[in-house]
């Protein structure tokens, strides 16, 4: 060291020799602050103006702990250079110089490396320093928020919990700022209520996390609360934002609304009604009920059903919301009314009307709303409005009437009436297409007589000898009287239909010609012949044997001269022209004359032979 010390002596008087009458000063100049990022290298910079060389410059580095203590780190010269053992920065600590400018290099920047740091520079004839404290940056992980699952009442007397919010792993200490819709939230005395606390890791690094009370009403309900990290980096700061979350707040209703859910329209008796019923407010200790008049009526919740309903359920009906915690209670109501139309009165009900007189009748049904009548027969219908009037009564005007009362605005709404007319009037009997007819004898024939009148006429059945013959079936119509009788066709018959009631009689006739059914000769019985294969052989086989017989005989006659009345010899050239003259001699038994017949069947004199 003393050999070091002497050099540097001598060093020292060669630049005063050769400076002879110059003032030496050395000046120096560094930032207030140098920042580095945690884990990265950090460059501390010392700026001098010497009126020496660097050569005759010694360069000293130290820090000063945390309790104020300055230690040297690094020793630095122009021929040497050396990091001082026993620090926090001995194996990370680096030195170089350049004309003006002296460099302190940390590598792996660690947050204790946070110092102040001091450079003095020595010449040989005094000595100055500059300070400069290094700041280490380490950027959070994002931030989390976390809202309360629960409801919170507007009744809540002091402010409630929102959420929170934590940051994690940040250097410097990060800042966390609440927000609600987009504006930032202030702590207020018993309405926001912000609560903040930090945590020092193992590491060395700031966890923050917040909690945010706050007093809310109704209005609070649809809000987006989320939180605003703001923290630093080297030359600035930066800003990060957590998710959006809302909360459910519970309100108490301030209002209550009722009205018909089904059926849509106007309602009319037999419907099944649904009522429902809700208020403004959400708080679950409310519940709901509901009155008629002075009727609590049983519910499902927010539900009332009044099913087949008639019109002693029209009224106001009430919803009542009573809130259980504080027993208030807010009603709603509406007004119901259910249409009716009672059944149809037909006046009269059953009616006799003469033949030729007006029928009139009315038919009314007592309806909440206008109503439309018709008349219908046989299906058709033959007259609007409530009263029917037929002129000049006939059998036809007989029957069953009904009155169709509707209500043309409420679909499904009607009511019905039958009237029953009958016609007085003498029998009248409606004659069939045919009263003449053919039977054959020994069937049974069925006349019909269709009779209209009123009193239902008395029918009798009668033959022409006055026999007086049982109906078989009498049916009543709404126009009289249908009767059957079953006649034995035996021969011919003329049959009487009688009809007869308080204002006259009408008969008919029917004519039945009696036939004698056809005789048919029996079939004749067809012989079954034996057929097979051997019998139809041996036929064919006497056929052959008796046409050669018979051609043998021939040929025989015909050598011997029997036939053509020549010798046996003939004229073969003439065989063709005597062909057709081939004769049978035949004799009578008695007269023993002979007679040729030729081939034709003609008679020859016995000199042709």
């Amino acid at each position: 060291m003393a050999v070091r010390d002497a050099a540097s002596l001598l060093v020292g008087l060669l630049v005063l020799f050769h400076a002879w009458g110059v003032w030496a000063d050395v000046e120096v100049n560094m930032e207030d602050r140098v920042e580095a990022y945690l884990g990265e290298e950090a460059r501390i910079n010392c700026m001098f103006t010497s009126a020496e060389g660097v050569g005759a410059l010694r360069i000293h580095w130290f820090f000063v702990t945390r309790s104020g203590e300055k230690k040297q780190i690094y020793y630095l010269e122009s021929t040497m250079k050396y990091a001082d053992r026993g620090t926090q920065f001995t194996d990370r600590v680096n030195g170089t110089i350049s004309p003006g400018t002296a460099v302190l290099t940390i590598s792996d920047v660690h947050i204790e490396d946070e110092v102040e740091f001091i450079c003095h520079i020595k010449s040989l004839t005094e000595g100055r320093e500059g300070r400069t404290k290094l700041t280490v940056f380490d950027a959070p992980a994002f931030p989390s928020i976390e809202g309360i699952q629960t409801g919170i009442s507007v009744n809540e007397v002091n402010p409630s919990k929102i959420g929170t919010c934590e940051v994690k792993n940040g250097f410097p200490k990060p800042n966390i700022t609440w927000y609600r819709n987009n504006t930032p939230l202030r702590p207020a005395q018993d309405e926001v209520e912000i609560t903040l606390s930090v945590t020092v890791e193992s590491s060395g690094l700031f966890s923050v996390r917040s909690e945010l009370r706050m007093k809310v009403t109704k209005e609070d309900k649809d809000d987006q609360f989320y939180c605003e990290v703001t923290y630093f980096v080297p030359g600035g700061t930066r800003m990060t934002e957590t998710n959006r979350i809302n909360i459910t707040v519970y309100y108490p209703s301030t209002a209550v609304s009722v009205w018909v859910e089904s059926p849509k329209g106007k309602i009319k008796e037999g419907d099944s009604i649904m009522l429902q019923c809700r208020g403004n407010g959400n708080t679950p200790s409310s519940f709901l009920s509901f009155k008629h008049g002075e009727e609590e009526l049983p519910s499902e919740q927010d539900t009332l059903v009044l099913h087949n309903a008639t019109r002693l359920d029209s009224g106001v009906y009430l919803c009542i919301s009573t809130d259980t915690d504080t027993f208030e209670e807010i009603a709603g109501n509406t007004t119901l009314f259910v249409h009716y139309l009672d059944p149809a009165v037909v006046i009269p009900e059953d009616t006799i009307v003469p033949q030729g007189q007006d029928l009139k009748a009315t038919c009314n049904a007592l309806s909440s709303v206008d109503t439309h009548t018709a008349w219908f027969k046989d299906g058709e219908e033959i007259s609007k409005g409530n009263t029917l009037i037929v002129k000049d009564a006939t059998f036809d005007t007989a029957g069953t009437y009904e009155c169709v009362v509707t209500v043309p605005e409420i679909e499904g709404m009607e009511t019905r009436g039958t009237l029953y007319v009958n016609v007085q009037g003498q029998p009248e009997i409606i004659k069939p297409d045919n009263t003449e007819m053919v039977q054959q004898v020994e069937t049974t024939v069925s006349l019909h007589c269709k009779v209209r009148g009123f009193p239902a006429p008395r029918v009798e059945w009668t033959t022409a000898d006055g026999k007086v013959l049982d109906e078989t079936s009498r049916e009543v119509t709404d126009e009289g009287v249908q009767s059957t009788v079953d006649v034995k066709v035996t021969s011919d018959i003329t049959v009487f239909c009688n009809a007869t009631n308080d204002f006259g009689t009408d008969a008919l006739t029917f004519d039945i010609k009696a036939i004698k059914p056809k005789t048919v000769n029996p079939p004749k019985k067809k012989v079954k012949k034996e057929s097979s294969g051997g019998v139809i052989i041996a036929v064919i086989i006497i056929c052959i044997l008796l046409l050669a017989i018979l051609g043998s005989v021939l040929y025989f006659l015909y050598k011997k001269g029997k036939i053509c009345g020549r010798s046996g010899k003939q004229d073969l050239t003439k065989e063709k022209s005597n062909k057709d003259n081939i004769v049978v001699e035949m004799k009578s038994d008695n007269t023993e004359e002979a007679v040729l017949l030729g081939v034709n069947g003609e008679k020859q004199p016995p000199n042709d032979q």
